[in-house]
């Protein structure tokens, strides 16, 4: 847990994100890395300050490229960061980007760093492929047979099964905690606060709705992403948002994970999703000397462990922690987002934050944490529309909330997500 005095708390001076894209769609051909340059690139030009004046970099990131085993410090020297500067990246998996921000912030305050970049990258489309362990067992012979003759041999093992891949996609949203992937755990929050099918579907037709709605607010965070093979073509916008969506069409989606008596669907579930995002955190003195008005402040940044089977209440536990850390109530809090992972998740933490049953039980609290106030909440959309890409959606949603509340003028802000495995986190922002 961090918490920062008013006078000392780091500065979000500005920020960057690519547009998102469902994988497999518009950005299947470009890397993690070309994602994370973009934004990075663009949250410095956008922050007053140059590459040479960064002092470190910190990207979030889930499925770690093959290519670039520390993504972050790949995307900090393409992006123009001097070489010098130290890059690290992080992994608390959904809360990945979340965490680089919490990261970087640590290192402002306590003067490790005058100014540092946070960010996060999800390049889904690119997860690979796996293959059968015996596979490997047959390549590894093969390779190391000495003629021909022996290298034919081993071949020979070779069966159509072997030919058969294994999601890594899949794989990697399955939790080996409990077994279950990330859709069935939202199954169990459903049946256990009662939420309908109906609830959950017009959630994320709110979604939607307040998404493209929100167009050109998104398309102010937004750089563009120039797209393979002859990068003669850029996106411009997030694809996920349907204008047109209708709470019938949403009603027509079978569920998915549970195919028999299940409530979660496609509709109302984030897309898998590529993008990335990026903020510039510098300390008050450095943005004063640099003539920077700043975004937000970030006031305190937490994270906490809950059950891996109920990992969508992340939020309802990290929530309590971060007000705590700030010194305030839910009810000062003037803006909040809240990552829609899943309609059926964020739907539990609004029961469990408002349940006086929830606070004394699972949060050791005399009190309900309070409401979550629609009209306040996720107001330009949510992940349902815009899309998830696991690495990237903490750092967007700290972006997000950031640009809104100067639009606003709002005073405090809070960014939380659940976090696949059982963890939440959360950041508070005030104005700057």
């Amino acid at each position: 847990m961090s918490g920062y005095t008013e006078s000392s708390g780091p500065l979000i001076v500005a920020g960057a994100r690519t547009p998102f894209a469902k994988a497999g769609d518009r950005l299947r051909r470009v890397t993690a890395t070309q994602l994370g340059v973009a934004a990075v690139r663009e949250a410095i030009a956008r922050s007053g300050f140059t590459p040479d004046e960064v002092d470190a970099v910190v990207i979030g990131n889930v499925a770690c490229p093959a290519d670039a085993s520390n993504i972050a410090r790949i995307v900090a020297v393409q992006a123009g960061v001097p070489q010098r500067v130290p890059a690290h990246t992080v992994n608390r998996n959904c809360a990945s980007g979340m965490e680089a921000v919490a990261q970087a912030a640590r290192l402002v305050a306590t003067g490790q760093a005058r100014v540092a970049v946070a960010g996060g990258v999800e390049s889904m489309s690119n997860i690979p492929l796996l293959f059968p362990e015996d596979l490997k067992d047959i390549l590894m012979a093969a390779a190391r047979a000495r003629s021909f003759a022996r290298r034919l041999a081993v071949w020979t093992r070779l069966r159509p099964r072997h030919f058969k891949p294994i999601v890594g996609l899949e794989r990697g949203l399955t939790d080996p905690l409990s077994g279950l992937n990330m859709g069935q755990t939202a199954e169990i929050l459903a049946s256990e606060f009662g939420i309908d099918r109906d609830e959950q579907d017009h959630f994320a037709l709110e979604s939607h709705r307040r998404a493209a709605a929100a167009a050109a607010k998104h398309r102010e965070e937004m750089t563009p992403v120039f797209l393979p093979p002859d990068m003669g073509r850029a996106l411009h916008e997030d694809v996920g948002p349907r204008p047109q969506q209708t709470i019938e069409a949403l009603r027509k989606l079978k569920p998915w994970f549970d195919r028999a008596h299940g409530t979660i669907t496609p509709g109302n579930s984030s897309p898998i999703t590529d993008g990335a995002a990026a903020v510039v955190i510098a300390s008050p003195e450095a943005a004063a000397a640099a003539g920077v008005t700043a975004l937000a402040r970030i006031r305190c940044a937490v994270a906490t462990g809950v059950s891996a089977r109920r990992m969508g209440l992340g939020p309802a536990h990290a929530i309590p922690m971060a007000l705590d850390a700030a010194g305030l109530t839910l009810d000062r809090i003037d803006l909040v987002e809240i990552n829609e992972a899943f309609a059926a998740q964020v739907l539990a933490c609004v029961q469990a934050l408002a349940s006086e049953r929830f606070a004394r039980e699972e949060l050791g609290r005399g009190a309900a944490v309070g409401m979550l106030d629609p009209d306040r909440t996720n107001v330009n959309g949510g992940a349902i529309a815009l899309g998830h890409p696991v690495g990237a959606s903490g750092a967007r949603l700290v972006l997000t909330l950031a640009m809104e509340m100067r639009r606003r003028g709002a005073g405090l802000g809070l960014a939380t997500l659940c976090v696949g495995g059982g963890q939440g986190s959360a950041v508070v922002l005030e104005a700057a």
